[in-house]
């Protein structure tokens, strides 16, 4: 019994003197969200799209929101859950609903509240690591969207470094 005792004491002692480490994560600046909205923005009413851009940081927390002067005001909830939808999954939200037309048993994914799985929302990384995402509603397709995601992302590109 005594050895059974110590034995537990001591993996707890390593399990938590393993936990005990901090994390460290990075995170999307206000500066940079910003920047991206504005420039998804630009991005679509370049192709003549009235969008909403949604940027949310790696917990999926909204930290920029732009809705073009005539974007209608379902865009705004889209572009939102895109971007919720990319930094939760770190994927954009074009494979994420390619896997569900794809793959039937993958089709739960749709019912996680927040999530939207139509294509527009594109992880930000520095590296592998996520920082954030970027969701864009209100072009006339997904694949649009995701379009002007990604132009607003090369925007940047030398801050995301």
């Amino acid at each position: 019994m005594k050895k059974l005792v110590c034995a537990s004491f001591a993996l707890f002692a390593i399990g938590s003197a393993a936990s005990a480490e901090e994390l460290h994560e990075r995170n999307i600046s206000l500066a940079t969200a910003t920047e991206l909205a504005q420039e998804g923005v630009a991005a679509c009413s370049a192709k003549g799209y009235n969008v909403s851009v949604a940027v949310v940081d790696r917990a999926g927390l909204l930290r920029a929101l732009l809705r073009a002067d005539a974007a209608g005001p379902h865009t705004v909830g889209a572009a939102q859950a895109k971007a919720f939808t990319s930094a939760s999954s770190r994927s954009p939200t074009s494979a994420i609903a390619k896997t569900v037309q794809e793959n039937p048993g993958a089709a739960g994914v749709a019912d996680i509240p927040g999530y939207l799985v139509l294509a527009g929302g594109v992880p930000i990384k520095i590296g592998d690591e996520t920082i954030g995402a970027i969701g864009i509603g209100g072009a006339p397709g997904g694949n649009l969207d995701e379009e002007c995601a990604v132009a607003a992302l090369d925007k940047v590109k030398d801050k995301l470094k």
